[in-house]
């Protein structure tokens, strides 16, 4: 991740013995003040560039300080059981399948960024504006293209073909009752063969040999065949626009993407930033979400986190257009229904696949 950019000192020079300037009667300057300081709760997948933080910190007069906090759960977790002493003045990356939970423990200031303006209504959840939508991504299968290359079997193109034969034992996925990712791959089964019939399609999947890891970095980097992965296993559970990363990470150019996605059954996250309740610094905090939904700001955004922005008016990176995927019905379910359900179908989903 970025190194954070060094603060902005703020000398305040204060005559003494009433002469403004520190001269006679012996008078001294008195040291220079501390910074305000703004603490940003998040998870540990944020990165900003370095000028897109100094840029806030030097206009703001400020310092920024990160406090990562494990994944999306842990997070909003930590923000709760802490928020009559809160943490932080900001948190930063609760996404859609958790926001519920966060609303409902009532941890957020309201707040109504200038720049909501520029973002669609799509992603404008919250009518007390509570949080501010900052940026968007696709959960999705991702295969190796080397190991489907030779068509047999052919590359699997819907959420059904793993629980063929041919696909057994080549599907890693990530738990949902510790990765966010696993989580919004859950409910987008859920979402696909509703009430009746997810629990079976998992008990296809574990009959498959469906490996389960404990999180994304593990799936996709230690277990999974294609890219920069260092497994056996060529189909994942990722983003829509992990095949653009592949490209802009490669040790060797290369005009094709070592992977691909399975545009079927893929799930839409939408991570939010809110002003913590308890905050003194509100006002700062309202500026550094302001900062978070600024064109600059936005754009860079695909390049730190692959994901993307909410802004409509932004320009994708070219290795965005190119190789990033895009889902034009993402799978999605209502966020109270996710609340009310979480928990029972991450104890049902352990009970089928785990246990």
């Amino acid at each position: 991740m970025k190194g954070l950019a060094a603060a902005l000192a703020i000398l305040i020079i204060a005559g003494c013995n009433g002469t403004g300037d520190g001269s006679g009667g012996g008078g001294q300057l008195p040291p220079p003040a501390s910074p305000t300081e703004l603490v940003v709760m998040t998870h540990d997948s944020f990165a900003l560039p370095d000028e897109a933080i100094s840029a806030f910190e030097d206009e703001q007069g400020a310092t920024l300080r990160i406090l990562r906090s494990g994944d999306a759960g842990s997070m909003v977790n930590q923000a709760i059981l802490s928020q009559e002493d809160p943490l932080a003045d900001v948190l930063f990356g609760v996404d859609s399948t958790f926001l519920t939970r966060a609303l409902d423990a009532d941890i957020f200031l309201p707040y109504g960024s200038p720049e909501l303006a520029a973002v669609p209504e799509i992603f404008q959840v919250d009518d007390r504006l509570r949080v501010t939508p900052i940026d968007h991504g696709e959960v999705c299968l991702n295969i190796d293209r080397e190991a489907f290359a030779a068509g047999d079997p052919p590359a699997p193109t819907s959420l059904e073909d793993l629980t063929l034969p041919e696909y057994r034992g080549m599907l890693v996925v990530q738990d949902p009752a510790s990765s966010s990712v696993g989580l919004a791959f859950l409910l987008a089964t859920v979402a696909r063969f509703g009430e009746e019939g997810w629990r079976e399609y998992w008990a296809g999947l574990r009959e498959n040999e469906v490996l389960v890891s404990d999180g994304w970095e593990d799936a996709y980097y230690g277990r999974f065949s294609g890219g920069a992965g260092e497994g056996d296993r060529p189909i994942v559970v990722s983003y829509a626009s992990s095949p653009a990363a592949e490209v802009a990470f490669a040790e060797t150019p290369t005009a094709e993407a070592p992977t691909a996605v399975v545009l079927d059954g893929c799930y839409r996250q939408v991570e939010f930033a809110g002003i913590l309740q308890g905050t003194e610094q509100a006002e700062l905090a309202g500026a550094f979400i302001d900062h978070l939904l600024s064109r600059p700001v936005q754009e860079a955004i695909p390049l730190e986190m692959f994901v993307y922005p909410v802004r409509g008016d932004v320009t994708l990176p070219e290795v965005f257009l190119e190789h990033a995927q895009v889902v034009e019905e993402p799978l999605e379910l209502p966020m109270d229904e996710v609340e009310a359900n979480r928990q029972r179908w991450i104890a049902e989903w352990t009970d089928t696949v785990l246990r």
